[in-house]
């Protein structure tokens, strides 16, 4: 039977574990020993002797000077890193023109030391005498006077989180020559109105901000030490762009922004001009105020509860700016009134022009012609192409005496240079408009599209403020605006666009005061006058009044409205370019009618000063061959001149509602109409 084999290590006894113990407990004594020596030391001697090493290690490690030309202290107070240095300098690399990165008569701060290895520097409290910082970029934006590496790039400075500061008689000099921005800062304590704080530290300066020249004036108001729950007030004022921006809120720390919800106000002449400040384009707008609650995370920046106004309108919402590589803008805005004259910016009319001296003279401000009204404002072509956006928009309505304009919706995406308003939706007299507007501003000139749709919309109600009465008027319209052109203006777009314009009118009456002007038959006119009759309402068949649109010039194709009396046709066109009208419009009886001209009207002039031509050459040359007749025969024949045979075709109504060409338009039995023209400017057959 074989012996059982003992273990090769037997279990510690208690005494091997007791002295084990006893070597840990002696090492720690003499650790903890050690660094309480070390502590003692530095705390009597306050870290003097550590003055020359500070120089030396600290220059070496930053690859700058370091130098403390008086008294230095460096120690734990009891647990808190103590450091004081007196006639402190550290230089600027060579590139620099600044010859210090910092210098100070006296600085004194307590320090969290993890701070020092981990996360963000956070000092407790800060004493400052006579300080001066240089920050600076180089030309390239790679290296900076802050970052303490000759091969790395550099960083962007990140403020320490100070709790207190104590600071008299400190500059602060900060150059960018990229972006550029250049800023000269002075920071001094102020007197403090409420007893309870017990430091003030008053910010004030000016700078550059590429061409905007700005000032600063700001106060951070720091508790009472024996304040129990103090807080730390932040209030700052900004002018710059003809603005004035106000800031203020509670801080958890004196440099502590993150995260923390700040109240700002800015308010000024125009909205667009602080914007441009930061490269982000948007119409122009007169007088602004806008109030809004600020949170910054990161490089993004969110503005909520935002209200105010521009001008007579109001405005609501929120929007967010991310400074990432490429500007973005994100926004959702809500206008329960607009002003007719705050939307004139949204076409390039400067709105405060608008309101004193009228269309005209905004789109001569623009640099258009004597009598044009079409805007000559160029796109910001290259800002548009340096940030990105989107906007949800709706404005429930359109202040205006005419057009009732309602609940519009807009959406806006700013995607590298390419602007698309897709859709845009809005109400207009009972009807509903929807379009895309799309300016690509990456091909040269941009390459601009409106498509614009009208869908069926009582006219009573859409050319109320034109004279139709809506009592008595069930006529309706629809109608599209298809059109693209190249050019950075409105006005250039549309010179060199082609496409098409067309609108439909179904069957219907309207109602006017200028109703038998408008049937253009002098006959019935006379007779309704006398007979008192002149509210009865024309009573339209089908209607559509179209135009083809070829580099810029539009001609009709075709107008034709057919009614129970007449059938109107119209020729000639308009353009874009030029914005002069020269058209004729011509009504021919389907009865017999004396007293009837039967010659064509005309239209005239320009865009901006249309011009009706009632009496004609054709009416004058038929007024002589009216008053020979009266002379060779008798008064009565003379009349003969006048009669409208009354031979007019009807018209077939289906081309006509399906908004087709010319060539395709037929009369009531079938044939091809031949007084529609073809889609040329001519006027006459």
């Amino acid at each position: 039977m074989e012996t059982p084999v003992a273990s090769d290590s037997p279990a510690p006894t208690p005494s091997v574990r007791r002295r084990s113990s006893h070597i840990v407990r002696n090492v720690l004594l003499i650790v903890v020993g050690a660094i309480f020596a070390v502590w003692l030391v530095l705390f009597i001697t306050k870290g003097r002797f550590l003055k020359h090493p500070f120089e030396n290690i600290a220059g070496t490690l930053s690859d700058r000077e370091v130098k403390v030309g008086g008294d230095f202290q460096l120690y734990f107070a009891p647990l808190r890193i103590k450091f004081l240095a007196e006639r402190l300098a550290v230089s600027n690399p060579p590139w620099a023109k600044g010859r210090a990165l910092f210098a100070a008569q006296r600085i004194e701060a307590r320090i969290a030391p993890l701070s020092l290895l981990f996360g963000r520097r956070h000092v407790y409290s800060l004493a400052l005498e006579r300080g001066v910082a240089n920050l600076e970029w180089d030309a390239a934006h790679k290296r900076n006077t802050w970052t303490f590496s000759q091969a790395g790039e550099g960083k962007p400075f990140q403020m320490p989180r100070i709790d207190q500061a104590d600071i008299t008689g400190t500059q602060v000099h900060y150059v960018d020559p990229q972006m550029p921005l250049l800023a000269n800062l002075t920071i001094d304590p102020i007197a403090a109105t409420d007893t309870r704080i017990g430091k003030a530290v008053g910010l004030k300066g000016d700078g550059m901000f590429r061409t905007t020249p700005f000032r600063l004036s700001a106060q951070l108001l720091s508790p009472d030490a024996s304040v129990a729950g103090g807080e730390n007030r932040l209030q700052a004022r900004a002018w710059a762009a003809h603005s004035v921006i106000d800031v203020s809120g509670t801080l958890p720390g004196l440099t502590e922004f993150e995260g923390v919800p700040l109240k700002v106000a800015a308010q000024g002449g125009d909205l667009s001009d602080l914007l441009a400040v930061i490269d982000v384009a948007i119409p122009q707008t007169r007088r602004y105020a806008l109030n809004a609650q600020m949170v910054k995370q990161a490089q993004t920046y969110r503005f909520t509860g935002m209200n105010g106004t521009f001008g007579q309108s109001d405005l609501s919402g929120s929007f967010t700016v991310t400074n990432a590589a490429r500007l973005r803008m994100d926004a959702s805005l809500v206008t329960r009134r607009l002003d007719i004259i705050d939307a004139a910016p949204f076409i390039g009319y400067n709105p405060d022009v608008v309101a004193s001296k009228g269309a005209v003279a905004a789109a001569a401000a623009t640099g258009a012609g004597a009598r044009r009204i079409l805007p000559d404002a160029a796109l910001p072509v290259a800002m548009m192409q340096r940030f990105d956006a989107g906007v949800d928009w709706k404005i429930a309505i359109v202040r205006s005496k005419n057009v009732p304009v309602s609940n519009i919706a807009l959406k806006l995406s700013l995607d590298k240079g390419r602007l698309a308003l897709s859709p845009l939706t809005f109400s207009m007299a009972r009807g509903d408009v929807a379009s895309d507007l799309i300016f690509d501003t990456r091909q040269r000139p941009s390459a601009i599209r409106y498509d614009i749709r009208l869908a069926t919309t009582p006219m009573g109600r859409l050319l109320a403020g034109y004279g139709l009465a809506d009592s008595g008027t069930t006529g309706t319209i629809r109608g599209r605006i298809d059109l693209e052109g190249r050019g950075d203006t409105v006005h250039d777009s549309l010179a060199s666009s082609s496409g098409r314009i067309a609108f439909v009118m179904p069957q219907g009456t309207l109602w006017t005061k200028n109703a038998q002007l408008a049937e253009l038959d002098i006959g019935t006119f006379v007779q309704k006058m006398f007979q008192g009759k002149l509210k009865k309402p024309i009573e339209v068949n089908c209607g559509l009044l179209a135009f083809t649109v070829r580099s810029g010039t539009a001609v009709a194709d075709p107008i034709l409205i057919d009614t129970s009396k007449n059938v109107v046709t119209g020729r000639g066109g308009f353009s874009f370019g030029t914005e002069a009208v020269d058209m004729a419009f011509r009504a021919d009886g389907k009865k017999i009618s004396l007293f009837s001209g039967q010659s064509p009207v005309g239209l005239g002039g320009h865009f901006a000063e249309p011009k009706l031509q009632v009496i004609t050459p054709q009416l004058v040359g038929r007024a002589g061959a009216g008053l020979g007749l009266a002379i060779v025969a008798t008064p009565v024949a003379g009349l003969l001149a006048f009669v409208d045979p009354g031979d007019a075709k009807s018209a077939a109504c289906g081309p006509v509602l399906a908004g087709a060409n010319a060539s395709a338009q037929r009369t009531s039995k079938g044939k091809p109409r031949d007084d529609v023209g073809n889609g040329t400017a001519k006027k006459n057959p």
